[in-house]
């Protein structure tokens, strides 16, 4: 189970005015659950998407990229799980398109106004006939209510549900923000690190949106790791309904457009924290911060390079305060010029290296004191500057190795 993460109640997830969500059984797995989520947006919706930068990247990352080109409005989203539509080729294009259409057809729309997902086993031919043929369910099935639904169709291998909702006022009148996302293994931060869907009525441009989901991935998901290894099929979208009774935002500099940023990103940062601490076989939650970097860059690429050590994570996991693998994890992070007698790192509130060397006051004791904690935070001080960078990730255990070795099966 996830670490120290109670996943929402239905109750909790807000419906937004302006969205409805549907799911059904499309059977593309041998499972028996929902796993076809259809989300229908009000005429004037908009939308802004953060995609993978795999090179491999999936058909309907493709085919999302193509439809936001130029054109933010949206009129659907449609997610399937159990099969990844990545490695297909021209087959897998078409696949994508042909969901679209038959999207498009059903809610009277243009194709290029309806958003493809998939998640799922990679290079495997999507069923798309399946899909097609339970669209109608997933329609009759929509209703503003259904966030937790949604979700819960999108899950593969997630323990937990994962969503989180906002609400704020902005000139006395209530603006919503909703949001969930799957992902739980082949998380690295290169975008977004999974799926992820946010709504809200706040009538933002396409502009500003455009910009918030771009730094809002940057601050939240690109801040979580699991395991290194980016996915095919990386999505995040915002999608703004327009529904608030307040007069458009039109620009950053509008005064209520950081209230409406600050919701978007608490809503985006708690999903990234969820998945992290759902990580496969994840046993523990740790928060890597470096400080007293030149630039954020290098503070990051310190921060990454301890997050991704296979080392790193199973002496977390057996709570082995074996802590010379955090120092050769820094010296590995490729800063060529750092000089490692200003570098000292902690463990919470336990100095383990002072001045590049062991620290005079720590002992075996207090490092595994805390390492037997389920909530760690390494900090690391470079001595170089002000800069600094955090980044989330957790623990390797058997069954992370269990979990991929039997992901087909």
């Amino acid at each position: 189970m996830a670490v120290r993460y109670s996943p929402p109640t239905p109750d909790q997830l807000l419906p937004v005015p302006g969205v409805t969500l549907g799911t059904v059984a499309a059977k593309i797995k041998k499972w028996q659950r929902d796993d076809l989520l259809l989300a229908v947006f009000e005429p004037g919706t908009i939308a802004a998407g953060v995609f993978t930068q795999n090179r491999f990247c999936a058909a309907p990352v493709v085919v999302c990229r193509r439809h936001l080109d130029g054109d933010a409005r949206i009129r659907a989203i449609v997610v399937n799980a159990g099969n990844a539509n990545a490695g297909t080729g021209d087959a897998g294009i078409a696949a994508a398109n042909a969901t679209c259409v038959a999207v498009a057809s059903m809610l009277g729309c243009a194709p290029r106004e309806v958003l493809p997902f998939s998640t799922g086993v990679i290079m495997e031919p999507l069923p798309v006939d399946k899909i097609v043929a339970a669209l109608p369910a997933a329609r009759a099935a929509l209703a503003a209510d259904h966030w937790f639904d949604a979700v819960s169709a999108i899950m593969t291998t997630d323990t937990v549900p994962k969503g989180a909702s906002r609400r704020i006022a902005i000139d006395g009148v209530t603006v919503t923000v909703t949001g969930i996302a799957k992902g739980s293994g082949m998380i690295h931060p290169d975008m977004a690190t999974m799926l992820s869907f946010m709504a809200t009525d706040a009538p933002i441009a396409d502009r500003p949106l455009a910009k918030a989901t771009r730094e809002i991935a940057a601050a939240s998901f690109n801040c979580a790791t699991v395991d290194g290894d980016t996915s095919t099929n990386d999505s995040f979208v915002i999608a703004a309904t327009g529904k608030a009774g307040i007069p458009p935002v039109s620009d950053e500099g509008d005064p209520r457009f950081a209230a409406i940023y600050d919701a978007l990103l608490a809503v985006a940062t708690e999903l990234a924290q969820a998945i992290v601490r759902d990580g496969e076989g994840a046993t523990k939650f740790i928060t890597i911060s470096v400080e007293d970097g030149r630039d954020s860059d290098e503070c990051r690429r310190v921060a990454l390079a301890i997050a991704h050590s296979p080392l790193v994570k199973t002496a977390f996991f057996a709570s082995d305060p074996n802590l010379g693998r955090i120092v050769c994890a820094i010296g590995n992070a490729g800063l060529g010029d750092l000089d490692p007698s200003r570098v000292c790192f902690a463990l919470d509130d336990v100095l383990v290296v002072d001045s590049g060397g062991r620290a005079a006051s720590y002992t075996e004791e207090d490092g595994q004191r805390v390492m037997k904690n389920d909530e760690i935070t390494v900090r690391v001080r470079l001595g170089r500057g002000d800069a600094s960078a955090t980044v989330w990730t957790c623990d390797f255990s058997h069954d992370y190795v269990s979990i991929n070795a039997d992901y087909r099966s």
